[in-house]
Protein backbone atom coordinates (compact mmCIF):
# COMPACT_ATOMS: atom_id res chain seq x y z
CA UNK A 1 0.00 0.00 0.00
CA UNK A 2 2.74 2.43 -0.57
CA UNK A 3 1.12 5.09 -2.64
CA UNK A 4 -1.65 5.51 0.24
CA UNK A 5 1.71 5.49 2.43
CA UNK A 6 1.72 9.40 2.00
CA UNK A 7 -1.67 10.14 3.19
CA UNK A 8 -1.34 7.97 6.28
CA UNK A 9 1.96 9.61 7.28
CA UNK A 10 0.21 12.39 7.58
CA UNK A 11 -2.74 12.02 9.84
CA UNK A 12 -0.58 9.42 11.52
CA UNK A 13 2.88 11.07 11.77
CA UNK A 14 4.38 8.07 13.95
CA UNK A 15 3.78 5.94 10.40
CA UNK A 16 6.26 7.93 9.13
CA UNK A 17 9.65 5.89 10.56
CA UNK A 18 7.84 2.67 9.15
CA UNK A 19 10.23 1.65 5.94
CA UNK A 20 9.17 1.24 2.23
CA UNK A 21 9.23 -2.95 2.98
CA UNK A 22 6.69 -2.89 5.56
CA UNK A 23 4.82 -0.33 4.05
CA UNK A 24 4.38 -2.42 1.29
CA UNK A 25 3.41 -5.29 3.20
CA UNK A 26 0.89 -3.31 5.62
CA UNK A 27 -2.80 -3.52 4.75
CA UNK A 28 -5.99 -1.14 6.25
CA UNK A 29 -8.66 -3.69 7.73
CA UNK A 30 -12.10 -2.47 8.76
CA UNK A 31 -13.76 -4.75 11.45
CA UNK A 32 -17.57 -4.03 13.26
CA UNK A 33 -18.61 -2.92 16.39
CA UNK A 34 -18.27 -6.02 18.85
CA UNK A 35 -16.13 -8.21 16.37
CA UNK A 36 -12.69 -9.77 17.95
CA UNK A 37 -9.66 -8.93 16.35
CA UNK A 38 -7.74 -11.65 18.16
CA UNK A 39 -8.89 -14.32 20.46
CA UNK A 40 -7.44 -15.56 23.78
CA UNK A 41 -4.71 -18.84 22.51
CA UNK A 42 -5.25 -17.51 18.79
CA UNK A 43 -1.51 -17.74 17.22
CA UNK A 44 -0.29 -14.02 16.97
CA UNK A 45 0.25 -13.59 12.87
CA UNK A 46 0.19 -9.67 12.74
CA UNK A 47 0.93 -6.40 14.27
CA UNK A 48 -2.24 -3.70 14.32
CA UNK A 49 -2.50 -0.05 15.18
CA UNK A 50 -5.34 1.72 15.56
CA UNK A 51 -6.03 4.49 12.92
CA UNK A 52 -9.67 5.12 13.73
CA UNK A 53 -12.32 3.76 16.35
CA UNK A 54 -11.11 2.04 19.80
CA UNK A 55 -9.92 -1.32 20.45
CA UNK A 56 -9.86 -3.04 24.04
CA UNK A 57 -8.19 -5.85 25.41
CA UNK A 58 -10.11 -8.29 27.49
CA UNK A 59 -9.80 -10.75 29.39
CA UNK A 60 -12.80 -12.56 31.35
CA UNK A 61 -12.65 -14.36 35.01
CA UNK A 62 -15.01 -17.61 35.18
CA UNK A 63 -17.91 -15.69 36.53
CA UNK A 64 -18.05 -13.42 33.58
CA UNK A 65 -16.23 -10.25 34.91
CA UNK A 66 -14.34 -8.96 32.19
CA UNK A 67 -11.13 -6.62 33.61
CA UNK A 68 -10.30 -4.27 30.69
CA UNK A 69 -6.02 -4.74 29.98
CA UNK A 70 -5.66 -2.03 27.33
CA UNK A 71 -7.64 0.61 25.62
CA UNK A 72 -6.54 1.98 22.40
CA UNK A 73 -8.30 4.91 20.25
CA UNK A 74 -4.90 5.12 18.25
CA UNK A 75 -1.57 3.77 18.05
CA UNK A 76 -0.54 -0.01 18.08
CA UNK A 77 -1.86 -2.71 20.92
CA UNK A 78 -1.18 -6.33 21.84
CA UNK A 79 3.03 -4.91 21.69
CA UNK A 80 3.77 -8.18 23.24
CA UNK A 81 2.37 -10.29 20.91
CA UNK A 82 5.77 -9.46 18.98
CA UNK A 83 7.36 -12.21 21.52
CA UNK A 84 4.33 -14.52 22.52
CA UNK A 85 3.51 -17.69 21.22
CA UNK A 86 -0.25 -17.48 21.55
CA UNK A 87 -2.68 -14.48 22.75
CA UNK A 88 -3.46 -13.95 26.45
CA UNK A 89 -6.72 -11.75 26.27
CA UNK A 90 -9.17 -10.69 23.05
CA UNK A 91 -8.96 -7.85 21.34
CA UNK A 92 -12.38 -6.56 20.96
CA UNK A 93 -12.98 -3.63 18.95
CA UNK A 94 -15.70 -1.09 20.32
CA UNK A 95 -17.62 0.33 17.45
CA UNK A 96 -16.53 0.53 14.06
CA UNK A 97 -12.75 0.59 13.49
CA UNK A 98 -10.14 0.95 10.79
CA UNK A 99 -6.91 -0.56 11.85
CA UNK A 100 -3.64 -1.26 10.02
CA UNK A 101 -2.28 -4.40 10.32
CA UNK A 102 1.53 -5.26 9.73
CA UNK A 103 2.51 -9.26 9.28
CA UNK A 104 4.46 -10.70 12.42
CA UNK A 105 7.43 -11.52 10.17
CA UNK A 106 7.82 -8.62 8.64
CA UNK A 107 7.67 -6.53 11.64
CA UNK A 108 10.17 -8.49 13.35
CA UNK A 109 12.84 -7.69 10.41
CA UNK A 110 12.07 -3.85 10.20
CA UNK A 111 13.15 -3.41 13.73
CA UNK A 112 16.14 -5.76 12.86
CA UNK A 113 16.89 -4.00 10.31
CA UNK A 114 16.12 -0.30 10.85
CA UNK A 115 17.60 1.40 13.66
CA UNK A 116 15.28 4.27 13.31
CA UNK A 117 11.99 2.21 13.28
CA UNK A 118 13.37 0.49 16.30
CA UNK A 119 14.29 3.50 18.62
CA UNK A 120 10.43 4.38 17.51
CA UNK A 121 8.87 1.38 18.91
CA UNK A 122 11.62 1.42 21.93
CA UNK A 123 9.58 4.65 22.56
CA UNK A 124 6.45 3.70 21.66
CA UNK A 125 6.70 0.95 24.39
CA UNK A 126 8.03 3.29 26.99
CA UNK A 127 4.99 5.49 26.98
CA UNK A 128 3.12 2.30 27.25
CA UNK A 129 5.35 1.25 30.51
CA UNK A 130 4.37 4.62 31.82
CA UNK A 131 0.47 3.96 31.49
CA UNK A 132 0.53 0.86 32.54
CA UNK A 133 2.11 2.00 35.90
CA UNK A 134 -0.23 4.45 36.16
CA UNK A 135 -2.99 2.07 35.55
CA UNK A 136 -1.08 -0.53 38.55
CA UNK A 137 -1.32 2.65 40.90
CA UNK A 138 -4.67 3.41 40.34
CA UNK A 139 -5.57 -0.18 40.87
CA UNK A 140 -3.51 -0.70 44.05
CA UNK A 141 -5.98 2.14 45.89
CA UNK A 142 -8.92 1.01 47.70
CA UNK A 143 -12.30 2.44 47.60
CA UNK A 144 -13.63 3.64 44.68
CA UNK A 145 -13.67 6.94 45.46
CA UNK A 146 -9.54 6.95 45.29
CA UNK A 147 -9.21 5.34 41.99
CA UNK A 148 -12.08 7.84 40.58
CA UNK A 149 -9.48 10.79 41.99
CA UNK A 150 -7.16 8.91 40.33
CA UNK A 151 -7.68 8.74 37.06
CA UNK A 152 -9.05 13.04 37.00
CA UNK A 153 -5.23 13.26 38.31
CA UNK A 154 -3.67 11.18 36.10
CA UNK A 155 -5.14 10.42 33.37
CA UNK A 156 -7.35 14.11 32.49
CA UNK A 157 -6.33 17.42 31.54
CA UNK A 158 -6.27 19.82 34.92
CA UNK A 159 -7.98 17.76 36.56
CA UNK A 160 -10.69 17.44 34.02
CA UNK A 161 -11.81 13.73 31.83
CA UNK A 162 -14.12 13.93 29.00
CA UNK A 163 -15.23 9.52 28.55
CA UNK A 164 -15.37 8.24 25.58
CA UNK A 165 -16.56 5.33 26.59
CA UNK A 166 -20.18 4.62 29.27
CA UNK A 167 -19.51 5.04 32.60
CA UNK A 168 -20.28 0.90 32.91
CA UNK A 169 -16.82 0.32 30.87
CA UNK A 170 -15.07 3.20 32.59
CA UNK A 171 -15.81 1.25 35.89
CA UNK A 172 -14.56 -2.05 34.21
CA UNK A 173 -11.45 -0.12 33.38
CA UNK A 174 -11.31 1.03 37.00
CA UNK A 175 -11.41 -2.18 38.03
CA UNK A 176 -15.17 -1.39 39.95
CA UNK A 177 -18.78 -2.70 39.37
CA UNK A 178 -21.13 -0.12 37.62
CA UNK A 179 -22.93 0.09 40.72
CA UNK A 180 -19.67 1.05 42.97
CA UNK A 181 -18.69 3.80 40.27
CA UNK A 182 -22.02 5.19 40.39
CA UNK A 183 -22.57 5.61 44.25
CA UNK A 184 -18.71 6.76 44.70
CA UNK A 185 -19.24 9.85 41.58
CA UNK A 186 -22.62 10.85 43.54
CA UNK A 187 -20.46 11.16 46.95
CA UNK A 188 -18.12 12.60 45.74
CA UNK A 189 -20.42 15.06 43.35
CA UNK A 190 -22.77 15.55 46.82
CA UNK A 191 -19.51 16.72 48.65
CA UNK A 192 -18.44 19.08 46.10
CA UNK A 193 -15.34 17.14 45.34
CA UNK A 194 -16.16 16.51 41.27
CA UNK A 195 -17.87 18.10 39.11
CA UNK A 196 -20.07 16.21 36.42
CA UNK A 197 -21.40 17.32 33.09
CA UNK A 198 -22.42 15.17 30.72
CA UNK A 199 -19.42 12.96 29.85
CA UNK A 200 -17.23 15.71 31.29
CA UNK A 201 -15.96 14.59 35.15
CA UNK A 202 -13.83 17.23 36.95
CA UNK A 203 -11.85 18.25 40.13
CA UNK A 204 -14.13 21.26 41.11
CA UNK A 205 -11.91 23.95 42.14
CA UNK A 206 -11.92 25.30 45.57
CA UNK A 207 -11.99 29.09 46.41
Amino acid sequence: MTDDWSILAADYPDLAHVPPGLRDAARVRVFAAGEAVFRQGDRPKAMYRVLDGEVRLLRRARDGTETILQRSRGGFFAEASLESAAYHCDAVVVVVSRLLSFPKAAFREALNSTPVFRDAWMAQLAREVRLLRARCECLSLRGADARILHALESEGTAGALTLAQSRKAWSAELGLTHEALYRALARLQAAGTICVDGTRIALCKRL
